[in-house]
């Protein structure tokens, strides 16, 4: 079966088949560069920006001195033709199916990406892969996709002011979460006049999980992994009481619903979001009326200050007197997570 396996998708490495064969739900690395799980190999895995050593091409809070947000990771090329230019296949990380396409890399810094939907640990999860230098022929929304099949060409496609250099080329790839099916619609009411080239696929709709940490986690794990699991145990910077009880995230991942005995008992009147520095609520807790303080619809209970400032990009508190606020950007997550 492996040998069947290895002929049908070569470059997918083995430990990854194994882990297919035996029933694991994982995701695979979308290129053949998977330096990341050798000592000492993010040097060699990592893309970083012009200039910038390879932290800068990690996920989180690695750009502008900690202060801006890179949403997913930068793998290097390892194959270029005879004019220096990237031919790395890039591959579906995971089973399942074309949910966007963008071909006119004019519309967007990342330049001809591909978005794909899928099941995963009972979750619908979403992986992008971005500055392709080509899409597979043919490919469209809707189609379907095994894992590690071919959907494009690691390259550097954009529409920033600085083109990104032949040496610097790359797949940005990312794991996330969408947020509300019903973006577009918030879009229009809450950033009148503000383009929307890519419908529920805004970046704005996407929450990411560092791809790196899951799969190094993965390999820690092995067939254990759960990728529920693995997002309920990432660090909450931020607690937020909405009082709402049809919140589309925690009809969309009740996975990550927390246990709550007075509020099984009293009556669900709303939802405690735990959120992670960039907004992703990781764990969601039902809150009886009698835990819910105060008349406001969404209330800051607490903050983790040590995540904060941990984690200066993530912008969605800041200190006011003594206490704390949602930042208009915070407000703005929290609204949508909620619409």
């Amino acid at each position: 079966m492996i040998l069947r396996l290895l002929r049908r998708w070569p470059g997918i490495a083995l430990l990854s088949l194994v882990s297919a064969v035996a029933g694991a739900e994982s995701f695979r690395f979308p290129t053949g560069n998977q330096a990341l799980l050798e000592a000492g190999g993010e040097v060699r895995f990592f893309q970083g920006t012009s200039g910038k050593p390879w932290n800068s091409g990690q996920f989180g809070c690695v750009r502008s001195e900690g202060h801006q947000f890179h949403e997913g990771v930068d793998i290097q090329a390892l194959q270029r033709d005879a004019r220096g230019e990237p031919i790395d296949a890039v591959n579906a990380s995971a089973a399942g199916t074309v949910a966007y396409v963008n071909a006119r890399s004019s519309l967007s810094n990342y330049g001809n990406y591909v978005v794909l939907r899928h099941q995963i640990d009972g979750m619908e999860v979403y992986t992008l892969y971005a500055h392709l230098r080509e899409i597979r022929a043919g490919l469209k929304a809707g189609d379907g996709v095994a894992a590690g099949e071919r959907i494009g060409t690691l390259g550097r496609t954009s529409n920033t002011r600085q083109p990104i250099t032949k040496d610097r080329a790359h797949v940005h790839f990312e794991i996330n979460l969408v947020v509300n099916d019903r973006y577009i619609d918030w879009h229009r009411a809450h950033l009148k006049g503000m383009r929307n080239d890519h419908g529920n696929f805004n970046g704005r709709n996407l929450l990411g999980l560092d791809p790196a940490e899951v799969f190094r986690e993965q390999a820690r794990l092995g067939p254990a992994f759960r990728l529920t699991e693995f997002i309920r145990s990432r660090p909450v910077m931020a607690r937020v009481a909405v009082k709402d009880t049809s919140i589309p995230w925690v009809k969309r991942y009740p996975q990550l619903r927390v246990a709550n005995p007075v509020a099984d008992r009293e009556g669900v009147a709303g939802y405690e979001l735990g959120l992670s520095f960039n907004g992703m609520p990781v764990r969601v807790t039902p809150r009886a009326a009698s835990e819910l303080k105060g008349t406001a619809k969404v209330r800051l209970v607490d903050v983790n200050v040590a995540e904060w400032q941990g984690h200066p990009c993530g912008k969605l508190v800041a200190r006011r007197g003594d206490g704390w606020v949602l930042t208009p950007h915070g407000t703005d997550v929290v609204d949508l997570i909620a619409y």
